[in-house]
């Protein structure tokens, strides 16, 4: 995840300072979005069917693929046709190799610790995604250039691949040998006329960090204004998700006590609502005072957490198909790469930047009230009851 992270708070500015504009930059990640949505979803499937391995390394070659294509020919001629292409094939990439593996956490994870190991896997993630692929990005664009950061991006991954397909010796039995792996693919589809709560569930993903990814196409013009350049911006954003994965893990144990449900309300979406407003006037209410905008941000990123039950809550509305409750909950966690350029190249035109903070906070109490509609079977409340 960190290979995966290295562009993701510089990439924007980038291009446009390069000649492209923000309606440009927003359609390269809503390309890269729709193809991972895709994967996400298909994760899940793909994986309970053929194995987690498999889907995991197929994931790695896509991602090789699309990196080798999006630099050495989109970003090495500023094409934007190329760049899109593989930037798409690219973006097929790390949900076939993270979200398989959650679907291996899952089934391997006795119901009474899920909170904590989705806990520890949104650590890891966050971790590289966000924190480390910011934090190394700082620096290596000082020191490499921005092509030779990308390129570096291909390093990390295979150096992550060695640990997960390597080093890793459990074995995954694959569910239903035998049967139509089409009827079972189209599962992960179906379960939401069957399971209702599923598809909400699915949602309030989708809710959940669209504004982590509205936020690079738009927010760090926006912070230059306030004085912000690229590697404060960078600090700042790495920061943020050092306070998210800390986060992730103690809103894991904090879901196991207090009740995930509740964590996912009231935590994540009232308390993310609160927190985007706050971080994006604290610039204006504090005169760009950047301990002030770490403070807001470091608070928005570690509310952000409290949606990590959701990991837990979701495959637990049903007995049986988790694995197809968790393709349903991956492509709630991979839209947002999609929906959150789409809302800013749609809306920043006519709303502004003010106008797209005030969606996405009034997008997270939609969360909160969509969580409320979701509650869990009888039996598993029962036992989770006892467990703790």
């Amino acid at each position: 995840m960190m290979g995966d992270g290295v562009e993701q708070g510089w990439l924007s500015p980038y291009l446009i300072a390069h000649g492209m504009n923000i309606q440009q930059s927003a359609s390269l990640f809503t390309v890269y979005g729709v193809t991972i949505a895709i994967s996400s979803w298909f994760s899940g499937v793909l994986a309970e069917n053929y194995g987690p391995r498999r889907s995991m390394v197929m994931g790695l070659l896509l991602y090789m693929i699309g990196t080798i294509g999006f630099v050495g020919l989109g970003m090495q001629k500023l094409d934007f046709t190329f760049m899109l292409l593989f930037y798409a094939i690219r973006g097929f990439g790390y949900p076939l190799f993270a979200y398989s593996f959650m679907v291996w956490i899952t089934y391997r994870t006795p119901q009474s610790m899920l909170g904590r190991a989705v806990g520890w896997f949104w650590f890891v993630f966050t971790g590289g995604l966000n924190v480390l692929g910011a934090y190394y990005s700082s620096w290596a664009l000082d020191y490499m250039g921005y092509q030779n950061t990308l390129w570096s991006s291909l390093l990390w991954v295979l150096i992550g691949a060695f640990f997960a397909l390597v080093l890793n010796r459990d074995r995954f039995a694959v569910r239903h040998a035998g049967q139509s792996k089409l009827k079972d693919m189209l599962k992960g589809l179906t379960i939401v006329r069957r399971e209702p709560k599923v598809l909400l569930g699915g949602i309030v993903r989708v809710i959940n960090t669209t504004a982590q990814f509205a936020f690079p196409v738009f927010l760090p013009m926006y912070m230059a204004q306030y004085g912000f350049e690229t590697k404060a911006w960078l600090q700042i954003w790495g920061t943020i998700f050092t306070s998210n994965i800390v986060f992730n893990l103690l809103f894991g144990f904090v879901g196991d006590r207090l009740g995930w449900r509740n964590t996912i309300m009231w935590f994540g979406g009232v308390g993310c609502a609160v927190a985007t407003l706050l971080f994006y006037y604290s610039p204006a209410w504090f005169g760009g005072n950047y301990w002030a905008v770490l403070a807001a941000g470091v608070l928005w990123g570690a509310l952000l957490a409290g949606y990590v039950p959701l990991s837990a809550l979701v495959p637990s509305l049903v007995k049986e198909e988790k694995g197809s409750a968790m393709a349903i909950l991956n492509l709630g966690a991979g839209l947002p790469v999609f929906v959150g350029p789409v809302l800013v190249g749609l809306c920043i035109g006519t709303l502004g930047s003010e106008g797209v903070v005030w969606m996405l906070a009034v997008l997270y109490l939609l969360s909160a009230f969509l969580t409320a509609l979701i509650r869990l079977p009888v039996q598993h409340s029962i036992k989770i009851d006892r467990n703790i």
